[in-house]
């Protein structure tokens, strides 16, 4: 299973963050927003599959990010958790950490936002389209 989400990046993009990444429907990016990858996304958590997010409940399972921006794609993985509630309407956070809330799309990622390809950050910055796919096996 997979939800799709279509953002664009923005100049303020550094993805510099050492324990989250996030993609938001919010239309701007002050440079304090250092774990964001995208904005103006077309969708949120509260807005997914309820069966993609029960699926994401299972502490056995693996979530993919896929991120693909001008011409570069990175796929980060985590896994899920019973505590997962995909009810945030404006942002979704990856983290490498065990901590969730209403945004935690997963937990125990491989690598946060500074860990993502600097050509891929680059494109982002110069504000090129970027589509996410978030996929649970």
């Amino acid at each position: 299973m997979e939800e799709v989400i279509h953002a664009r990046g923005h100049e303020n993009v550094s993805a510099e963050h050492a324990s989250t990444f996030e993609v938001t429907t919010d239309d701007y990016l002050t440079p304090a927003g250092d774990c964001i990858l995208a904005i103006e996304a077309d969708r949120a958590p509260a807005d997914f599959d309820p069966a993609f997010v029960e699926a994401c409940r299972d502490r056995e399972a693996t979530i993919a990010f896929t991120i693909e921006a001008g011409g570069h794609t990175e796929t980060v993985e985590g896994r899920g958790d019973p505590d997962l509630e995909f009810t945030n309407e404006r942002s979704a956070v990856g983290r490498t950490s065990e901590y969730v809330d209403d945004r935690t799309i997963l937990n125990g990622a491989e690598f946060a936002a500074e860990g993502f390809d600097r050509d891929l950050v680059d494109a982002l910055a110069e504000g090129s389209e970027a589509t996410v796919t978030i996929s649970v096996e």
